[in-house]
């Protein structure tokens, strides 16, 4: 039996750039945040180097540009509550092991949450700053979460890799073989089917990251 939303309680969600916390949990976030939940998202780097389109949007500018898309979009969901742990993007990896987790450890103190939400120790598209945020969340988690409380990871059942995976592959989502994971929906701990408001706010919080779509 899968978790209802609506049991989820506090819920604070650790990512790597802008723009991950919209395409996994946008409709998680803006439900939790209906039922009047708190909500908070945490973002490790502000994706400086995730221009597609150097001349439209160079690199010099992207940090500035995908924080006020971050911000634009987790108004669209409601989320109020953002923490940057100011890392560079792309430098996850090589960031002080120590340092990171005792960011992450901090918030998750202060917040408390009954649901925490990141990558699985697969980073979903194999993304080194993926795979790094989620084994810090992970080892924050073990040290500082609430009785009761949680950890979910991001994954894919098989019916949706079958539909979308061949599209990302043309734009070279994936870093490495083996990813995305993918779990059958019987075995999924949550499996929310969006209604069409939430999927409307999904979508609208998706339109904000202007420089990614």
């Amino acid at each position: 039996m899968t978790i209802p939303v609506s049991e989820l309680g506090t819920l604070l969600g650790v990512w790597a750039h802008p723009d991950d916390e919209t395409y996994l949990v946008a409709g998680l976030m803006a439900q939790a945040v209906r039922d009047g939940h708190r909500v908070v998202c945490v973002t490790a780097t502000r994706g400086e180097e995730g221009s597609w389109d150097e001349e439209r949007w160079p690199t010099s500018e992207m940090g500035r540009v995908r924080e006020a898309e971050l911000m634009a979009s987790l108004e669209v969901l409601g989320v109020t509550e953002h923490h940057w742990l100011d890392y560079y993007d792309g430098t996850c990896a090589g960031a002080d092991r120590a340092e990171a987790v005792g960011k992450v450890l901090a918030i998750m103190r202060e917040v408390e949450p009954n649901s925490v939400f990141t990558f699985g120790p697969d980073g979903m598209t194999g993304h080194a700053d993926h795979k790094s945020v989620s084994a810090w969340t992970g080892e924050a988690f073990a040290a500082a979460a609430p009785p009761k409380a949680r950890l979910f990871h991001a994954t894919q059942t098989p019916e949706w890799a079958e539909t979308f995976v061949p599209v990302m592959n043309r734009f070279n989502v994936f870093m490495e073989p083996g990813t995305p994971p993918v779990t059958p929906r019987e075995q999924l701990a949550i499996d929310y089917a969006l209604p069409p408001d939430i999927l409307e706010l999904k979508l609208r919080a998706i339109e904000a990251h202007v420089s990614q779509v």
